[in-house]
């Protein structure tokens, strides 16, 4: 990925983060902490397992790439890869424990909720405080300011102090102030997801516009869909370590083929480290032909069940629902499920338990190919997702062509992202 030094925005050569884990807390807490910990017990006693010893864990380690002026990359990987880590460095909050990042240029960055603001300060503050913290003159701030609230949407809380923004209101806001402030270099961890569906593709095709304009950006997703789009070229970490790097088509391929991104099951038997909040957490999501065998490669007739685990909290009067997002793997989204039975909340009695929801899928409804799901336990009105784990399974649609399925015995290529067996009625009758 070299050329010409002059245009080279980033270079990253040997990066490693590494922290040590396992070490007790300070004994000598605060009193609000012990009391809320004792409301908290019981969930905690199944959630949270003590570490008994202390070790490094590389969070980074030896990851070398350059960045061109006007790249837009994506950067892909299960959770726990090092994705936020490896921006984190990138953006000066935390130090690397070995190698170097060169930046060359203004810095923008939206990495976690809030980051960036002070709480004290209205959002009005705020964003003429960022400015300054980007070298922007308080002119060039002033020009931008009608157009930052305007993409925010917060203008009656603009006097507000930012303590007081929903989580939602304070993404608008720092996405809206990290991209209107003339950043050269945009570094977008996967904080869009708290937004609402309109906002987010706001974001997206700020983002495009961005990169369109020669603005560099490095983007942290699990969303395939939104990589595809958007990146020219992705990043593959696992373990820390970078193993593919090129063009998107090629990188995300390669992620969802491997054992990465292959799996039909995924299980979380520490539930302190399951995916969720203290309302619901996963506990597996599992893809199985109805017929039995292998849930990697399902013949395009057989009958799927997608089986989705997950422990439940203290509840109100509802339970959760679980939901289903399922892609193919040029990230068309093919379509969403979920078990909110006759569009009402089911009943939470009972307290605390483990749910399972089952969606069967019927034969001869899905398309040949790799299909990704997308896994999200949530209550609605309003709608909150609880616990999400995108790209969670992957499953291949196979068509042998053996007579009974849509294509009969046809061998050439059949298109659509679904290919359904759907009943016909055909009638003839002589000519007049």
């Amino acid at each position: 990925m070299s050329s010409d030094v002059s245009d080279v925005a980033v270079t990253v050569e040997g990066l490693g983060k590494r922290y040590l884990i396992g070490r007790q807390r300070d004994p000598y807490g605060r009193l609000t902490e012990s009391l809320w910990g004792a409301m908290r017990a019981p969930i905690d006693r199944i959630r949270r397992k003590p570490r008994e010893t202390s070790e490094w864990f590389w969070a980074l380690n030896d990851v070398s790439f350059e960045l061109h002026q006007g790249d837009v990359v994506g950067v892909i990987g299960r959770n726990g890869a090092g994705k936020s880590t490896l921006l984190k460095v990138l953006s000066r909050i935390t130090e690397p424990s070995a190698g170097t990042a060169t930046l060359r240029g203004r810095v923008g960055s939206l990495l976690e909720v809030g980051t960036g603001f002070h709480p004290e300060l209205t959002g009005r503050e705020n964003i003429l405080l960022s400015g300054a913290v980007l070298g922007m003159r308080r002119g060039e701030v002033n020009r931008k300011f009608d157009e930052i609230v305007d993409f925010a949407g917060i203008g009656p809380f603009l006097d507000t102090p930012v303590k007081r923004y929903s989580s939602g209101m304070q993404v608008r806001l720092g996405f809206a102030v990290a991209a209107h402030l003339e950043p050269e270099i945009l570094f977008i961890d996967e904080v869009l997801a708290v937004g609402d569906a309109e906002f987010q593709k706001k974001c997206l095709g700020k983002m495009s516009e961005l990169g369109e304009g020669g603005r560099t950006i490095l983007f942290v997703s699990h969303s395939m869909p939104a990589v595809l789009r958007l990146c020219r070229r992705a990043v593959l970490l696992d373990h820390g370590r970078a193993v593919s790097a090129g063009p998107t088509h090629d990188v995300v391929r390669a992620y969802l083929e491997s054992d990465l991104g292959r799996t039909s099951e995924r299980r979380w038997d520490d539930p302190s480290q399951a995916p969720g909040d203290d309302l619901a957490w996963l506990k597996s999501i599992r893809v199985a032909p109805v017929g039995g065998g292998s849930g990697e490669e399902i013949d395009i007739r057989e009958p799927i069940d997608v089986e989705v685990e997950y422990w439940t909290g203290v509840l109100g009067t509802a339970r959760p629902s679980a939901n289903l997002a399922f892609y193919n793997d040029e990230g068309v989204c093919l379509f969403i499920s979920n078990d909110w039975e006759g569009r009402s909340a089911h009943d939470a009695s009972g307290g605390p338990s483990v749910v399972r929801s089952t969606c069967r899928i019927p034969g001869n409804f899905l398309a040949e190919g790799r299909v990704i799901v997308t896994v999200a336990v949530s209550t609605f009105n309003p709608p909150v997702a609880h616990a999400i784990e995108r790209d969670a399974v992957a499953f291949q649609i196979v068509d042998r062509s053996e007579g009974d399925g849509v294509r009969g015995d046809t061998v050439n290529e059949w298109p659509g992202v679904v290919r359904p067996l759907l009943e016909w009625r055909t009638e003839t009758r002589p000519r007049a």
